[in-house]
């Protein structure tokens, strides 16, 4: 692969201690002999600042590899983290690929019925996930304002129309079809199926999911907005989520990124 593919993590599962945010799947890419990092990003960063992490992150790997660009690969919310730096932070000339895999590119409605929550109820959550993030070193966790940004009503639709000339950029989903079918994601699933006329993973909805070229589902059966990222899986599924990003990045080589 002619540049190192960067895993930029959403929100809630970060790297910290022994957990990782895309579970085995750097290590499994690695060995495949692909450059691979990990972002460095809060798990309850705003966009805005998540974006600045990462094109600092970004700048080090292209100056210590001697490279002039990198691939994104980038999970649910660290999508709109990656288009923000590559648009408003000047990075257009140093992406050479973003494929985002669940983002809610037209926003979530869940995020939406959460803010419809007490003022109250809302700010007791926030401080406590706030002070969990930065035990878990997030250097300026700010839930409710992520929130926001998460929300259809904050959404830039316009973006995911025409979003730049310079980046090749496609976009994936995945469906949990049943809520049995993750213990994890299937609560939210019942929430999803209520708010959204749409097919989703539990969080995201198919049709946010859609970006500049839309390759559809990631895999052909039911898989969850966590298990995307190589989280409670099965041995049968955990194989087939290793093996999209491996297939993924060797395309990517195929295309000269």
């Amino acid at each position: 692969m002619k540049y190192p593919v960067i895993l930029v993590h959403g929100i809630v599962i970060k790297d910290f201690l022994f957990i990782k945010a895309f579970g085995k799947i750097e290590n499994k890419l690695r060995k495949e002999g692909y450059l691979v990092f990990t972002s460095k990003t809060d798990g309850f960063g705003t966009i805005e600042h998540n974006a600045s992490i990462l094109k600092m992150q970004i700048e080090k790997i292209l100056d210590k590899y001697q490279v002039d660009k990198v691939n994104i690969i980038a999970h649910s919310k660290g999508g709109l983290d990656s288009k923000y730096m590559i648009k408003h932070l000047n990075m257009e000339d140093k992406v050479a690929s973003l494929t985002t895999l669940c983002t809610p590119h037209k926003g979530s409605k869940i995020a939406d019925n959460i803010l419809k929550l007490p003022n109250w109820i809302i700010k007791f959550l926030a401080f406590w996930i706030n002070l969990f993030y930065r035990i878990c070193k997030d250097k300026k966790p700010n839930c409710i304002e992520v929130a926001k940004q998460l929300s259809t009503i904050n959404s830039i639709e316009e973006e995911t129309i025409c979003f730049s000339n310079k980046v090749y950029c496609q976009s994936y989903s995945t469906t949990l079809k049943k809520s049995r079918d993750d213990f994890i994601m299937g609560i939210p699933l019942i929430f999803s199926k209520k708010f959204e006329n749409d097919l989703s993973d539990g969080l995201v909805s198919k049709e946010s999911s859609k970006f500049e070229n839309y390759r559809g589902d990631c895999i052909n059966e039911s898989i969850s907005h966590s298990e995307i990222i190589d989280y409670s899986l099965s041995k049968k599924k955990r194989e087939k989520v290793r093996k999209f990003y491996i297939d993924l990045c060797k395309e990517l080589e195929t295309k000269g990124f």
